[in-house]
């Protein structure tokens, strides 16, 4: 069955037909364009040469276009790629800059109540600073550091640690430090640091 066309089709191929005319009609064979080198005084006998090396720079110009958006495209995606990690980066700190110390205390051991001023080091007491923070980023784990810094200015203990990831914005935290007999007698400091950021100190006496 001969299929039937409409007159938009008709109007489409007769432009399609008329194209491929033109196209033909502008191509030449291999023995025309022998006689036009001819005709030019050069010689037919280098005609496949000249092909095989215009075949070869039509294929170059192809693959550079290739590569050219394949450079195009990498650099475009190396770019959303570093947009996307400074905008990740621009939010973890600012989260991070939020972060504060709620409340601060010193206590003994695993007890979790008081604040001690003053501290015996004659029983060789465990000393934790308990620090609660407020505004912490939920779904993040924090990098906390605790120094302990003697009457003389001395750091002589430091703490680095990891919370587990945060699920509530007021958060308890610890560090801790023994205290031996040899310890200097006098004021006492202890520091909490969010990732290098100063967040709470606390004063206590050694006697």
């Amino acid at each position: 069955m001969t299929p039937r066309l409409t007159q938009e089709e008709l109007t489409q191929i007769i432009t399609e037909v008329e194209s491929l005319q033109t196209r033909r009609e502008g191509e030449l064979d291999q023995e025309q364009v022998k006689e036009i080198l001819q005709e030019m005084n050069l010689s037919p006998d280098l005609l496949d040469q000249a092909i095989i090396q215009l075949n070869r720079r039509q294929a170059l110009s192809v693959q550079k276009r290739r590569n050219r958006w394949i450079t195009s495209g990498v650099v475009a995606l190396l770019a959303v790629v570093s947009a996307s990690t400074i905008f990740v980066m621009q939010q973890h700190n600012s989260a991070l800059s939020r972060v504060s110390a709620q409340q601060n205390r010193i206590t003994l051991g695993q007890n979790n109540s008081g604040d001690l001023k003053t501290i015996s080091r004659q029983t060789n007491p465990e000393v934790f600073y308990r620090v609660t923070l407020k505004d912490a980023p939920l779904g993040q784990k924090l990098a906390l550091s605790c120094n302990w810094i003697d009457p003389n200015g001395q750091i002589v203990k430091q703490n680095s640690y990891q919370t587990r990831a945060i699920n509530t914005s007021v958060w308890n935290t610890q560090c801790h430090n023994t205290i031996n007999s040899a310890a200097t007698v006098g004021k006492w400091q202890v520091q909490m640091f969010l990732e290098g950021r100063q967040i709470s100190d606390q004063i206590f006496e050694i006697n």
